[in-house]
């Protein structure tokens, strides 16, 4: 029994192939863990606020000395981090917008990265702060083809992702892609093809 965090960067809602895809990882590994449970957090529906000042403010500011409003602003990042925390294993949807993530999921990494509370840095360097020993598995999909060929350098969305959670000592990511759902003949069979390749490790 596993408890799974399920993160939606989508707002393509049905029609998304990074939630089709991870569901198909949810599912797999809920057959591989019998009785797991899945925290699913949409977020786009969440609206997850982009960093502005108070929330900037708020985590350098010490809890004890957080004015009300200040308390209000780093609600939605200390929730964040204890949804990863609570978490045996993270399942990503990282839709490829532009060469890069999502905005949505662009917001929730900028609240979980805080210095002093996921990462710090001394006298050696950055040490990351999360359990490394979590699992973490990006569902990213593509129109074109990026895992390969000419378009591979452009894809800055699994080598942002890894460096990003390692940076907070989540360093065991494996990436599934579903790719090529643009381009016709490709695009009819990605998904399943997709599917198909899922094997946990």
């Amino acid at each position: 029994m596993k408890k799974l965090l399920h993160i939606i960067s989508s707002p393509r809602g049905e029609a998304s192939f990074s939630i089709k895809l991870g569901n198909a990882i949810i599912d797999k590994l809920r057959t591989a863990y019998p009785g797991s449970t899945v925290n699913e957090v949409n977020l786009v529906e969440l609206q997850f606020p982009h960093l502005e000042e108070a929330h900037i403010t708020s985590f350098f500011t010490p809890a004890e000395n957080r004015s009300p409003a200040l308390q209000e602003a780093v609600k939605h990042s200390d929730e964040a981090i204890q949804a990863i925390n609570d978490a045996d294993i993270i399942v990503i949807g990282a839709p490829m917008y532009n060469y890069s993530i999502h905005s949505s999921l662009k917001a929730w990494l900028d609240h979980i990265i805080r210095a002093g509370v996921t990462f710090k840095y001394d006298e050696s360097g950055l040490h990351g702060l999360l359990d490394n020993r979590k699992k973490v598995y990006i569902a990213e999909s593509t129109g074109g083809i990026y895992s390969e060929g000419p378009m591979q350098a452009n894809d800055f969305v699994a080598p942002y992702l890894k460096t990003v959670l390692g940076h907070i000592g989540l360093t065991d990511v494996t990436i599934f892609r579903v790719e090529g759902t643009a381009i016709p003949g490709i695009k009819d069979i990605a998904l399943e093809k997709s599917i198909s390749g899922i094997h946990l490790n």
